[in-house]
């Protein structure tokens, strides 16, 4: 697919200007906000630029539009709960291909959230994964699940954080770390024990994100990286509907 970058640096100024005009849309019918960044997460549609990116990845890479989900139909059964609902999803000839999951993650506040959005990610991908091994998603084959996140980049996000350890030690990357290096940590862990087959960890400022600026956490979390496991998913798939079947033969053995 041509001009990737480009439509990234389109959805991280999408990201921020969605932000802003929802938490100035919000402030402006009720005369408050919802408390720290809140209006603007409760706004939704921050993400789409995202979403629909690596919508048209899919496409592109070869599969019907119609059999890829980013705004309906996005529900799957789980085995710890009856479903979840998720952010993009392929499924081609009753066959679950892609699951992707998109979030975010924004000042002022960071301490707040890194833990909950921690236990996210893995419950999420603890359960669909429990539900294909019991059957949920069959005949499907294991499908490519990817995790994608953005993450301000700013002096809170950026600067060492204390841990409390009133009965044990935590593990040594965790201490005088960064919020940005607590998540850099979370995603490649995630991705090293399988839970996902690909993560991505972008980050922006508040700032020069409005015009397109990011950087990647580490290559091991690039955008690169991320979308080519995405499209060869989709394309291998693409070539294995697309190869002629062989003939049976009659020939007795």
């Amino acid at each position: 697919m041509k001009g990737i970058e480009q439509r990234l640096k389109q959805a991280i100024r999408h990201f921020w200007r969605t932000r802003d005009r929802q938490n100035q849309t919000q402030g402006a019918k009720t005369g408050r906000r919802d408390t720290g960044a809140r209006s603007a997460v409760t706004g939704g549609k921050h993400l789409d630029g995202f979403v629909e990116l690596c919508r048209d990845i899919l496409i592109d890479a070869g599969l019907p539009q119609v059999d890829v989900h980013w705004s309906s139909k996005l529900q799957l059964p789980g085995y710890f709960r009856a479903e979840k609902k998720w952010d993009l999803l392929a499924v081609v000839d009753d066959q679950l291909l892609a699951v992707v999951e998109f979030k975010a993650h924004v000042g002022p506040s960071f301490g707040n959230n890194v833990n909950n959005r921690a236990e996210e990610a893995i419950g999420n991908a603890t359960d669909l994964w429990a539900a294909y091994r019991e059957g949920a998603y069959k005949p499907s084959a294991r499908p490519w699940l990817g995790y994608m996140f953005i993450l301000e980049d700013c002096p809170e996000s950026n600067s060492p954080v204390d841990v409390r350890e009133p009965h044990f030690g935590v593990f040594p990357e965790f201490r005088s770390t960064s919020y940005r290096k607590r998540y850099e940590s979370l995603l490649t862990k995630l991705v090293r024990e399988r839970l996902y087959d690909a993560a991505c960890l972008l980050l922006t400022p508040r700032d020069q994100g409005r015009n397109g600026k990011y950087r990647v956490a580490s290559k091991e979390l690039s955008f690169a990286g991320f979308v080519a496991g995405l499209a060869g998913k989709a394309v291998a798939y693409s070539k294995s509907r697309a190869a002629p079947k062989r003939p049976k033969s009659n020939k007795k053995r």
